[in-house]
């Protein structure tokens, strides 16, 4: 075995830092951690039973205790009141200081486990909610054993016998509770420029937090600025900042600190380090959720897919390739995501083979979005034989199960602490396959398509709107290709969703015993779809937008992958006119003159409502529309034999469109009692544009997006709902259609009928009678895929309201 290349790192244990920092865009979310926290003045971090007497007791106790006692007697003391002696000397001697003043440690009342004293700042547990989640169980008040403390006989014999005996009988113990510090105690906060909230008011919070305002950056902790300033230039007051090396925030430092009652990491709220090509060289889960967002949608894929060369090898140039034998690929990529210990870690192991060389063991393992101190190796074995054998011991190292049985069979046993296999298929991820930024103006160009089908098909063929789909839920990791994942790992994935859903309706559990269960299938969750900002999920609307509408686009997505496969090499060969082959449909842009196009235009306008951002509002305006006729969907002619017939807008994300061209409408993954998923496993669609437009809205800085226009058949008896239905099963049984009704309803005297006998409910939104429903607007639901009929897609351009576009034609 030859060491090609070494960059190793220490590795974080599975104890590593706790974490805090949460994301703020829609999949807003980032591990917590405790590397660089502010500086803060020093206070005292317990006061036992509110008496400043009892703290000075204590200290001298712990005192008398540390000068008496040998290492061997803490441990024997801890083992004989049933206490975990697993950590540091110096831990061990915390642990036994506070059992003999205060009386041994209960057990954890989620787990069962054994709790320890964090850092003075609150008593968690060290055992396990279940193989994917270390428990979550915090208090400042733990629970302790109501019995006398056991004294070894070595012990008895110490110096200090007698006042250990003193605090024995728990009648007579002092309550230990540990204090909560202010989260800016000790800090000299300074403000410069026009922050949202006035200076005054930021004053007043920072002082009721412990902190104080200085007007000039003398012996400040920080600046708290807007990002604007920096573009500005700033002032001389920030100049003077950045000269003295003083951390520069942005106002959202002050926000998350108050609202986590925590000071935050400095680094993570940063608003004048430059970015370059290797990013800030900070962690994405310690960023800004905007930065970090900026650097991986940046970032370049590494691994497309099952027979993908890690990029950073640098072997696919010299031609390598991943190892096959026996019908085996040797390329695994693992996950591990314990929301209890704040982890969120991937790991590649790879055998590549190289023409004319020996073969080459490359491995990896980090913290996701820290490369610089990723463990990585590459090593070249002139036995085959004996790297075979050290990949699988490896493997069994990395998942604590066996290679083959899970290679061949797809046979895994979740194991605490241990990483868990990311599926990869054999194909290319579309965010390395599909049309690059430069590809795409020569791909359109040399289409024989219509024009305006050619820029169609470029924008569903290229890597663009799949990168950002994918940064916006936070399942763009530049290690492990999610958009190449098997069926099987997606089955997997809808399994553990629909299991919890389940779980969750029939749970009578609150406080910490719900909070464990949340985050049992997070951890879960964020281990089977590997994310860069993984979250601790609350509620059933965090649970429909991270965890069923993400699956649903991943789910999409891969079908794209599989459609697109590789576009990489040379455009003038026309790839574009190939992927719509492979479509097997036919589109056509609908004349701006037709009738067709003046209905849909006015059936947006009038049921449109502008798409609110902060305090800013877009509207929308009809770009182009495109007919379909798919051989995945029911034609019109089929639609038009069925019952009761409505034209009804549908809401879906660009990167979700090809799927849906390609195959038709799914119905929704699961059935929670929030909008879009109310009514069971169905297809949902709205009178609304403005409900549709929620989905098709991007972002502030991706204007475009689309509609679609479907024929939906709700039969012969329709089921009307104001809340969300107790069963659905049964109307998913009898495939009856739904309508929801919600606050606001389409005026019925302006409803026009289409094509004969299809009705458009085009007409002004106004308030409806059912004022407490949980739908802004309504929505029809039906259960057989071949009751919708995919007709129009409408490709809309959102603008800022009051501003005025205008398109500057290149010289």
């Amino acid at each position: 075995m030859k060491v090609h290349e070494t960059r190793s790192h220490a590795h974080m244990s599975s104890d590593e830092q706790k974490k805090g920092n949460l994301r703020k865009h829609k999949a807003e979310g980032k591990l917590p951690e405790a590397e660089q926290s502010p500086k803060k003045a020093k206070s005292e971090n317990e006061s036992p039973n509110g008496s400043g007497d009892a703290a000075s007791e204590y200290k001298d106790f712990c005192k008398a205790v540390e000068e008496n006692l040998s290492i061997d007697q803490i441990k024997e003391v801890l083992e004989t009141n049933g206490q975990d002696c697993s950590s540091p000397e110096e831990t061990l001697l915390a642990q036994c200081q506070d059992l003999l003043f205060y009386g041994a440690l209960a057990e954890c009342p989620l787990c069962g486990g054994t709790l320890i004293c964090d850092n003075n700042k609150r008593f968690v547990c060290g055992g396990e909610i279940s193989e994917w989640c270390s428990c979550v169980f915090s208090t400042k008040s733990p629970p302790r054993k109501e019995e006398p403390i056991k004294l070894p006989d070595s012990v008895l014999k110490s110096a200090i016998s007698d006042l250990l005996k003193k605090h024995q009988d728990p009648k007579t113990r002092p309550k230990r509770e540990l204090s909560s510090d202010k989260p800016f105690a000790g800090m000299m906060i300074s403000l410069m420029g026009r922050l949202t909230r006035t200076h005054q008011y930021w004053k007043n919070k920072v002082e009721k937090c412990g902190g104080k305002v200085s007007n000039s950056i003398k012996g400040v902790t920080c600046l708290v600025v807007s990002p604007a300033e920096r573009e500005r230039g700033g002032s001389s007051k920030l100049v003077e900042a950045m000269e003295q090396g003083l951390p520069v925030v942005s106002e959202a430092w002050l926000i998350d600190s108050i609202e986590k009652q925590e000071a935050q990491p400095l680094e993570a709220y940063d608003v004048v380090s430059d970015l370059s090509v290797e990013g800030k060289g900070i962690p994405w889960d310690k960023q800004d959720p905007s930065e970090e967002a900026i650097e991986s949608l940046s970032a370049e894929l590494k691994m497309f897919g099952k027979r993908g060369v890690y990029k950073d090898t640098k072997l696919e140039e010299s031609g390598g390739k991943i190892f096959e034998k026996d019908g085996l690929l040797y390329n695994c990529a693992f996950s591990l995501c314990d929301l209890g210990k704040g982890r969120n870690e991937y790991c590649i192991m790879q055998l590549i083979t190289v023409p004319e060389s020996n073969l080459n063991m490359y491995f990896k393992r980090g913290k996701v979005g820290d490369d610089p101190n990723a463990e990585e190796r590459l090593e070249e074995w002139e036995d085959e034989e004996d790297a075979i054998k050290e990949f699988a011991r490896l493997f069994e190292e990395i998942t604590g199960n066996e290679f083959e049985p899970w290679e061949r069979e797809k046979k895994i046993q979740k194991k605490p602490h241990k990483f868990f296999p990311i599926d990869m298929d054999d194909g290319i991820d579309v965010r390395s396959g599909a049309l690059g930024l430069r590809q795409l103006g020569v791909a359109s160009a040399h289409c024989k398509l219509d024009s305006f089908v050619a820029n169609f098909l470029k924008v569903l063929c290229g890597q663009e709107i799949y990168k950002y789909a994918l940064m916006e839920l936070g399942l763009d990791p530049p290690d492990l290709p999610m958009g190449m994942l098997t069926d099987i790992h997606l089955k997997r994935c809808e399994e553990v969703l629909l299991e919890f859903v389940e779980k969750l309706k029939a749970t009578k559990e609150t406080g910490q015993k719900a909070e464990a269960m949340w985050a049992d299938f997070s951890s879960r969750w964020f281990s089977l779809m590997h994310s860069t900002r993984p979250m601790r999920l609350h509620d059933f609307n965090e649970l429909a937008d991270h965890a069923a509408s993400a699956f649903e686009t991943v789910r999409d997505i891969n079908t794209a992958s599989r459609l697109i496969g590789d576009m990489r090499g040379d455009t003038l060969d026309d790839p574009l006119s190939d992927r719509y082959t492979k479509l097997g449909c036919k589109i056509s842009v609908v004349d701006k003159e037709s009738e067709d196009y003046k209905m849909i235009v006015k059936y947006l306008e009038t049921t449109y409502e502008p798409v609110k951002v902060s305090d800013v509002e877009y509207g929308a305006t009809v770009v182009n529309v495109f007919a379909v006729e798919s051989k995945a969907i029911p034609s019109l002619d089929d639609i038009k034999k069925l019952p009761n017939k409505v034209l009804l807008w549908c809401g879906s994300r660009s990167s979700n469109l090809l799927r849906h061209i390609y195959k038709g409408f799914l119905p929704a993954v699961c059935s929670l009692p929030v909008p879009g998923y109310m009514f069971g496993r169905a297809i949902v669609c709205s009178d609304a544009a403005a409900e549709a437009a929620r989905y098709g809205f991007t972002a502030v800085d991706r204007p475009e997006g689309f509609l679609v226009l479907a024929v939906a058949s709700l039969g012969e008896e329709v089921t009307e709902f104001t809340s969300p239905p107790e069963d659905t099963k049964a109307l998913e049984e009898k495939k009856v259609g739904v309508k929801g009704l919600g606050r606001k309803k389409t005026e019925e005297s302006e409803h026009f009928m289409w094509r004969d006998d299809i009705k458009v409910p085009c007409g002004r939104l106004v308030p409806s009678e059912h004022k407490d429903s949980p739908l802004e607007y309504n929505e029809y639901a039906v259960y057989d895929p071949k009751q919708t009929s995919i007709r129009f897609l409408v490709e809309v351009k959102y603008e800022e309201k009051g501003t005025e576009i205008v398109d500057v034609e290149p010289e």
